[in-house]
């Protein structure tokens, strides 16, 4: 409930609002309708109306947050594509923010895919048409110099969480240049909505460098600057001064999550910041955490240890190489040596399976770790058959590269092929879960990047998992900010996913699902948010002080309410 104070000559009130512990001075009357952070629409009582002096502004009716939740849903339901729902939601958000979020919460199946994959990828590329009141920050870099005075008009002052991206590879739709907005605002939406991080302290920013994306160019309705992509010390000097100026206006230990930057730039830019920023890149390192997840469920469905099965990546990006080093985490931790854990990994990229001495050359440093001894192999369906991989990992954004040759080959050297299909949105899977689940009998553990309905083989219905990283960064992040974490090592995104995995109940596993119920995904984030507190104050990565003694009630105690 609003807190509200005025009088007959007061111009402003006082609103304390729900789960910040803060209070907020915003403009009685007319004005504060139009303040989505407080207006409550039709929820206004009579004597709030009066003492607010928005008496007469709205219609008599008074109506609970139930009923405006009801006729939301109704809303959606009218809007004629998805794209439309997702409009309808983003306007949503610019009227009454504590409405959207219980409005995402309640169905949080039926909204994800709205505000996020795979239905967000459409709306960037559609972003001249679809963009609203602000809701971050654009950063050109035509305004180097001026980052601090960019980021200085932000007007929240405790922002703990900041997600950007430069838009050069939007999942797998590549370079959408200012376009890519879409992407930290709903990974933000999704840390409120997950894991119950204040709105107000989250940052969506896009540092805008040029695209190369001539469609773009000649858009008239393209957001961004005109020109093409600025590379080398001009972009590196940026990028340092955006850091800088992040620290100097937040502090040192607020979070920054790293978003669809290329390759040659996310790993480069994620060495040369993680030991002196709290941040870490998503699609190398949450990806990671989901998946590897994925597959040590995947090892108490098949009783095999991580050791004992093969692995076999169609991808050699930044997602299939940050999976692939935490699986060598994952199995030295079980006590297996590094050079013997590299055996079981093998990746094929466009140019064929990653070996030694390839003729076709093409081998980056990052990749030279996973290059072996073996005869050059040009094609997926090849290295399948003769690497005999217990899990088929998809990561290259290569629509139908798991042909039914290949999983019917899975099938026939494994009793329980693991076969997970990561790439997004939709039209880049490398196949669907009836495809999966069809060539191997329903014999298959599948997972993949974009949701799939379920699947009925021989008269058992299978739910798809979907490796979606909402499992992990909103978690991950609600806990680096309440800890005040000084930096994000590879061990706290292993233990981010032994304590997904551990939630994974037999129930869910009878039911093909390697993840939690994403019905579920509130709890599953407050509990890993509480796991990794735990973890965080062992390493000595926590800096918030006095060190809380019952971490799970600290981390609830912070959580934002929808209610009014």
């Amino acid at each position: 409930m609003s807190n509200v104070c005025s009088s007959s000559r007061s111009t402003h009130v006082t609103v304390e609002a729900d789960g910040l512990h803060a209070k907020k001075d915003t403009q009685v009357g007319f004005q504060l309708l139009r303040d989505y952070r407080i207006n409550k629409g039709l929820s206004f009582s009579v004597k709030e109306r009066r003492q607010l002096r928005i008496l007469g502004l709205l219609p008599p009716a008074v109506q609970t947050q139930e009923v405006q939740v009801s006729a939301a849903l109704e809303s959606l339901k009218r809007c004629e594509t998805d794209l439309d729902r997702y409009i309808y939601l983003m306007n949503l958000l610019d009227r009454n923010e504590r409405l959207f979020y219980r409005v995402i919460n309640d169905n949080i199946q039926l909204t994800m895919p709205l505000i996020y994959t795979p239905i967000v990828g459409l709306a960037c590329q559609k972003y001249g048409l679809v963009l609203g009141n602000p809701k971050g920050l654009y950063i050109p870099i035509t305004e180097a110099g001026h980052v601090s005075e960019i980021i200085s008009n932000w007007p929240e002052e405790t922002v703990k969480i900041i997600v950007v991206t430069d838009g050069e590879r939007i999942l797998g739709l590549g370079d959408l240049g200012a376009n890519g907005m879409g992407i930290p605002v709903g990974k933000l939406c999704l840390y409120t909505s997950c894991a119950g991080v204040t709105p107000r302290h989250c940052l969506p920013i896009t540092l805008d460098v040029g695209t190369n994306n001539e469609h773009l160019l000649n858009d008239p309705l393209y957001i961004g600057l005109r020109q093409k992509r600025v590379t080398g010390k001009e972009y590196n000097d940026f990028l340092d001064e955006f850091m800088q100026a992040v620290v100097n206006r937040f502090g040192r230990y607020t979070l920054i999550q790293f978003e669809d930057f290329g390759n040659h730039n996310a790993f480069h830019l994620l060495e040369k910041y993680r030991n002196h920023y709290c941040t870490f890149n998503d699609d190398i390192q949450g990806t990671a955490a989901v998946t590897v997840a994925g597959i040590m469920t995947s090892c108490r469905m098949t009783n095999r240890k991580l050791a004992e099965h093969t692995f076999l990546f169609q991808g050699a990006g930044e997602a299939a190489l940050g999976i692939a080093d935490l699986l060598l985490a994952a199995m030295k931790n079980e006590g297996i040596s590094r050079p013997e854990a590299i055996k079981r990994v093998w990746l094929v990229d466009s140019r064929g399976l990653i070996v030694k001495d390839r003729p076709k050359g093409g081998l980056t440093p990052l990749k030279s770790v996973f290059a072996h001894e073996h005869p050059p192999i040009d094609t997926l369906e090849q290295a399948v058959k003769e690497i005999k991989p217990t899990a088929l990992i998809g990561a290259a954004t290569v629509p139908g590269a798991f042909t039914a040759e290949v999983l019917c080959t899975m099938a026939q050297i494994n009793d329980r092929p693991i076969v997970f299909a990561l790439s997004n949105p939709t039209s880049k899977a490398e196949c669907t879960a009836e495809q999966a689940y069809t060539a191997t009998k329903g014999r298959c553990i599948f997972a993949s990047g974009s949701p799939f309905p379920p699947v009925t083989v021989n008269g058992k219905t299978f739910d798809p998992s979907q490796g979606n990283n909402a499992y992990i960064f909103p978690g991950v992040g609600l806990a680096a900010a309440l800890c005040q974490a000084k930096h994000m090592t590879d061990g706290v995104f292993l233990a981010a996913a032994q304590s997904l995995s551990s939630m994974v109940s037999q129930a869910d596993m009878e039911s093909g699902l390697v993840y939690p119920p994403l019905n579920e995904i509130r709890e599953v984030s407050v509990q890993l948010a509480a796991d990794l507190a735990k973890y965080m104050y062992v390493e000595n990565l926590a800096t918030h002080l006095p060190e809380p003694k019952d971490k799970n009630a600290f981390v609830r105690s912070q959580l934002y309410s929808t209610d009014y």
